[in-house]
């Protein structure tokens, strides 16, 4: 049988020229973009029709305590993250890795408030983000904006469970979770939406005030933070394969 002789060289530089220009895909590039809320409110279930949109502090806490239950809402504009993202990794060439919410607890200082009280508490992404702050505040309430009593209007089936969360108590310092993704919260983050966060009381004990976005120190309100990783581009990675393998099969022949 006649030989074959194969010229490796040339296809050696060809394939190697061919990985060299390739845009390699970014695998393993990842940023981070936070963000303070657009809004926030918390609701008492003691006082069902004020609004309290304009207060300095949000609030959690359990139905079975003195002062009734308080739950609290956030809104979180994404845009200005997707903007980011897609100057960084390319339109469509990311997705989010995780997001963390980051509180600051507080003092109560009103007498509406629980007695702080370390327990668990909940947090759910919100179908419905039309829901209003309002200009209330624990000494001047309103009835401008979402209230205990209305609150039940904004709540649908549609609503994703981001995970519970353990409060150690105390009045100070910053404490930072981990929300799960679930499909439609991804989905609003990645969409660079307006994205609507309700956390509520998981057991009997809770009560954790909070810095809200009025509160006058910037560094200790809420703060929202979304980590993305690129995703490669599916017809680089092809390529490079092939690329890899040219050169994987030339040597096989030496």
């Amino acid at each position: 049988m006649q030989n074959v002789k194969f010229h490796r060289a040339p296809l050696l530089a060809a394939a190697a020229t061919a990985i060299a220009v390739l845009p390699l895909p970014r695998i393993g590039a990842a940023a981070a973009v936070s963000m303070n809320p657009i809004a926030d409110a918390f609701v008492s279930s003691a006082n069902a029709t004020n609004n309290y949109g304009a207060a300095g502090a949000l609030d959690v806490a359990a139905a079975a305590l003195p002062k009734g239950e308080f739950q609290s809402l956030m809104r979180f504009d994404l845009s200005a993250a997707r903007t980011s993202f897609d100057a960084q990794f390319g339109a469509g060439q990311w997705q989010v890795q995780s997001a963390t919410l980051q509180l600051t607890a507080t003092t109560p200082n009103n007498p509406i408030f629980n007695t702080v009280a370390a327990g668990q508490f909940s947090a759910s992404w919100m179908q419905n983000d039309s829901w209003l702050e309002g200009t209330g505040s624990p000494n001047l309430p309103t009835s401008d904006g979402v209230t205990f009593s209305t609150l039940p209007s904004f709540l649908s089936a549609s609503d994703e469970a981001l995970g519970m969360f353990a409060f150690a108590g105390g009045t100070s310092g910053n404490n930072t979770y981990t929300l799960g993704l679930p499909g439609s919260f991804t989905a609003d983050m990645t969409s660079g939406n307006n994205v609507s966060l309700r956390l509520f009381a998981a057991d009997n004990a809770v009560s954790y005030v909070f810095d809200s976005r009025n509160f006058g120190t910037a560094g200790a309100r809420p703060l929202l933070t979304v980590n993305a990783i690129a995703i490669p581009e599916p017809a680089s990675v092809g390529l490079v394969v092939i690329a890899a393998l040219a050169i994987g099969g030339i040597r096989k022949t030496r």
